[in-house]
């Protein structure tokens, strides 16, 4: 269908086709599967990227993307509790803590095990150090259906907030911490 509508060359057309498909997956993954709108819309992204014509459907819809990343974190500060930060202190720290050292841990760690150098181990747990949208779609399923407690749901959508605010300071610290520790050159002869 998409390659139909290129051929038309009509940028509009395209778009709004673009926009129709996507639209119509996430309708119908949450309507045929039983699926949030949003994990819908996460199939959709799925099966966009597998079209031949994704790069161009990806220029096409880029202010489009813009607006509903605006949205999404419109959505995601009303979400927000804001008296859990007094009634649940330590259980916020604790999930901070959890975002921001265990999941950098383990990204360093997968990533020193495949081969890579420390500076790109490094830069990809510094990259991991929050949680994303994702996380948002699982947290709402699984308090629907009751996997999880209903105030965990506050605890991940304070701790996204806090870990995504937390993660150019970190940025900010690996900066410095790799201007003080340069990695060797592969010519450099090795310290005796």
């Amino acid at each position: 269908m998409l390659h139909y509508v290129a051929h038309t060359g009509s940028r509009e057309l395209f778009r709004l086709a673009v926009l129709a498909i996507a639209l119509g997956v996430a309708y119908g993954s949450s309507q045929v599967f039983g699926v949030s709108f949003a994990l819908g819309a996460f199939f959709a992204g799925m099966v966009m990227a597998t079209s031949t014509l994704s790069q161009q459907a990806m220029r096409e819809t880029m202010p489009l993307r813009d607006a509903f990343a605006v949205l999404f974190f419109v959505s995601v500060g009303m979400l927000f509790n804001p008296a859990i930060v007094i009634s649940e202190p330590l259980a916020l720290i604790a999930t901070v803590a959890i975002i921001l050292a265990v999941k950098s841990a383990a990204a360093y760690a997968i990533v020193r095990a495949f081969g890579h150098d420390r500076a790109v181990a490094l830069t990809i747990a510094t990259s991991l150090a929050q949680i994303g949208e994702f996380s948002f779609i699982l947290i709402v399923m699984g308090t629907k259906l009751a996997i999880v407690p209903a105030e965990a749901k506050d605890l991940v959508v304070a701790g996204a907030m806090l870990s995504i605010l937390a993660n150019p300071l970190l940025f900010t610290w690996l900066d410095r911490w790799t201007a003080r520790h340069p990695a060797p050159h592969p010519e450099d002869p090795a310290p005796r």
